[in-house]
C-alpha cells in the first residue's frame, strides 16, 4: 500500500517539476524580431520639403530643441539603421526661439506654459537676446531637412523666397527661414533639394494654401491658393510638378495631405459665448442708447426690402432673427462679430453694418482669447471689444468661410492622393488622424492623445503646431505607410518610437 502511495506522489511531482519547467522556459524565451530591412526603399540620401510642420515648429517658434525632435529628424535616426546617411538641419542658435535681422526681431520667441496657459517667453523668465540673427549667423548646407515655416506650395518653386532683400520689402518677398538655409540668393527649396540628389525623400506641404487664409480669419490678406493655373500659381499644376520633379532621378518617397485645419484647437478654444456681463450692463446694451436702436432698424429696413418686392418675408425674418443683438445677465454672452456674408444694409442706413452675435457654428481663432474685453479706447467702458466694438473679420471664421476651406482641403487631398498613387508614393492621411485627435483621440503605448489645447498632449501652445510627442506619433506613421508600400518592417522590426520618450511641453528654462 505504501509502494503505491509512493509512486503516485513520484509521479505527481514529476509532473509539477516538468510544469516549472515549461513554465520557466517561456518566461526566459525571448521574442526574436526580424531583422531591420529598407524593402525596395533606399534610405541613403533622405531629404525632406515641406513647411513648419516638417522643420519641427513647435509653440509658435522654430528652436534645437524642436527641430532635434522633428518628424524628419526621428525617421532619419530610424533610417539610418537601413543604410540612411547623414541627416543635416538648419538649426537654430539656441532654445528661445525668434528671428532678428539686423538686430531687429522679425519673429519672437516660443510660447510657453504660464500655469494656467499660453504664454510669451518673455513674460515667464523677462527680456531675451533673440541670438538667431539672419545678417549675422547662418549655417552652411546643404541641409537634408528643407522644412519651411510658413511656405505654401508654390513657394518651393519661387526663386526669391531665400534673398534677404525680399525681408525688407512690405510685404517680405522672401522667407526668413529659407533665407538661413538658401545655397544661394536664387535658390529654391526645391532645388536646394534636388541638389543632393535624393534617393529618398518626404513631403508634407499644402498645409499654408489653406491656414493661411484661416489664421486670418478669412478676412483675405493671405487667400486660399488658386486650384488651377500655371506651375507656381495654381495647386494641381504646381503639386505635380513638384513630385514630377523629386521622382525624376528614381527617388521613392513618402508624402502626407493636408489636415482639416479647423478641427484644430486654434479654431476650437475660446468659446463663441464667454461675455460675463451685470444686470445693469446688459440692460444698458439692450436699450435704445445701444443695440436697441440697431435691431430696431434692421427691422425697419428690411420691411422696406420686402415693400418693395427685393425680398420675401420668410428671407427678412430669417436675417432679423440672425442680426438681432441681445445680452442679458450671467456669464455666457455671444460676442458680437462682423459678418460680410449678410445683407449689406448700410445704403438705407449707414448705421446699420453687417454685424451680429457669433454662434456656436462660429470658430474664432486662438489669438482672440488675449483681445476680446479689451477697450479700443483704453479707459473707456463704452468701447469694449466683442462687446460695443464688433470683432473684425480676421478674428473669426464663420460658416460660410469654414465651407471654403473644407472645399478647398477635399479637394487639395484629391489632387495630392491622384499625383502620389500615378508616382507609385507612400501617403500619409493626416487629415484623417488630425479629426481622430479632435473625435476621441488616438491611442499609442501608454498614451492617447487629444486635441484639446494644453491637456491634450498632441497640440503645442500655438494650437496649430504639434507637440514633439504629437511628431513621434506622425513618425511612427509615415513609417507604417513606408512599410506598405516599400516592404520595408519598421513596424515588425520594432522600430516605431515610444511617443512617451518625447515631451509634450518645454521648460521655460530651457536655454
Amino acid at each position: 500500500m505504501k509502494l503505491k502511495y509512493i509512486a503516485l506522489l513520484l509521479i505527481t511531482t514529476g509532473l509539477t517539476a516538468c510544469n516549472d519547467l515549461e513554465d520557466v522556459n517561456r518566461e526566459e524565451a525571448e521574442v526574436i524580431l526580424p531583422a531591420l530591412t529598407s524593402g525596395t526603399a533606399d534610405f541613403s540620401t533622405y531629404v525632406s520639403l515641406g513647411n513648419s510642420l516638417t522643420a519641427g515648429y513647435t509653440d509658435n517658434a522654430l528652436f534645437i530643441a524642436a527641430q532635434e525632435n522633428s518628424i524628419p529628424n526621428i525617421l532619419a535616426s530610424k533610417f539610418a539603421l537601413a543604410g540612411g546617411g547623414e541627416f543635416k538641419q538648419p538649426l537654430m542658435n539656441d532654445n528661445y526661439g525668434g528671428l532678428a535681422y539686423g538686430g531687429t526681431r522679425i519673429a519672437e520667441p516660443r510660447l510657453v506654459f504660464n500655469g494656467s496657459g499660453p504664454a510669451s517667453l518673455e513674460s515667464v523668465i523677462g527680456s531675451i537676446n533673440v541670438s538667431t540673427d539672419l545678417a549675422l549667423n547662418n549655417p552652411t548646407g546643404p541641409f537634408n531637412n528643407m522644412g519651411v515655416p510658413g511656405a505654401k506650395s508654390y513657394h518651393l518653386l519661387y526663386d526669391g523666397l531665400g534673398n534677404p532683400s525680399g525681408l525688407l520689402t512690405d510685404p517680405m518677398t522672401a522667407n526668413p527661414y529659407f533665407v538661413r538655409m538658401a545655397s544661394s540668393t536664387s535658390a529654391t527649396v526645391l532645388g536646394d533639394a534636388m541638389a543632393q540628389s535624393p534617393t529618398f525623400f518626404s513631403l508634407w506641404i499644402g498645409n499654408n494654401d489653406v491656414l493661411g487664409y484661416a489664421l486670418s480669419g478669412g478676412d483675405g490678406s493671405s487667400p486660399i491658393t488658386p486650384l488651377d493655373g500655371a506651375i507656381g500659381v495654381g495647386f494641381t499644376q504646381t503639386y505635380g510638378a513638384i513630385i514630377a520633379t523629386l521622382t525624376s532621378q528614381g527617388a521613392k518617397g513618402v508624402v502626407a495631405n493636408i489636415p482639416d485645419v479647423i478641427s484644430i484647437p486654434h479654431f476650437t478654444t475660446v468659446p463663441h459665448n464667454p461675455i460675463p456681463l451685470d444686470a445693469a450692463t446688459a440692460a444698458y446694451l439692450n436699450s435704445t442708447s445701444a443695440y436697441g436702436a440697431y435691431n430696431a432698424g434692421i427691422v425697419q429696413a428690411f420691411a422696406y426690402l420686402v415693400g418693395n418686392g427685393l425680398m420675401t418675408q420668410d428671407a427678412a425674418d430669417a436675417e432679423i432673427a440672425k442680426r438681432t443683438i441681445t445680452f442679458e445677465a450671467g456669464t455666457t454672452n455671444a460676442v458680437v462679430i462682423m459678418d460680410e456674408y449678410l445683407t449689406d444694409l448700410t445704403g438705407l442706413n449707414p448705421a446699420l453694418v453687417s454685424m451680429r452675435q457669433a454662434t456656436a457654428d462660429d470658430l474664432l481663432v486662438l489669438t482672440a482669447s488675449t483681445f476680446i474685453g479689451t477697450e479700443a479706447v483704453p479707459g473707456n467702458p463704452q468701447t469694449v471689444n466683442g462687446v460695443a466694438i464688433p470683432l473684425a473679420d480676421k478674428w473669426v471664421l464663420t460658416p460660410e468661410e469654414q465651407e471654403e476651406i473644407s472645399t478647398a482641403t477635399s479637394t487639395f487631398n484629391a489632387i495630392i492622393d491622384n499625383v502620389r498613387q500615378q508616382a507609385g508614393l507612400a501617403m500619409v492621411d493626416t487629415n484623417s488622424i488630425l479629426n481622430q485627435l479632435a473625435n476621441g483621440g488616438v491611442t499609442s503605448g501608454d498614451y492617447t492623445l487629444t486635441s484639446n489645447l494644453v491637456v491634450g498632449g498632441a497640440f503645442s501652445l500655438d494650437g496649430v503646431h504639434l507637440t514633439a510627442r504629437g511628431y513621434a506619433y506622425l513618425a511612427n506613421e509615415f513609417m507604417k505607410a513606408i512599410d506598405a508600400t516599400y516592404n520595408s518592417n519598421f513596424v515588425d522590426s520594432g522600430q516605431l518610437v515610444d511617443i512617451g520618450n518625447y515631451p509634450t511641453n518645454y521648460s521655460p528654462t530651457l536655454q
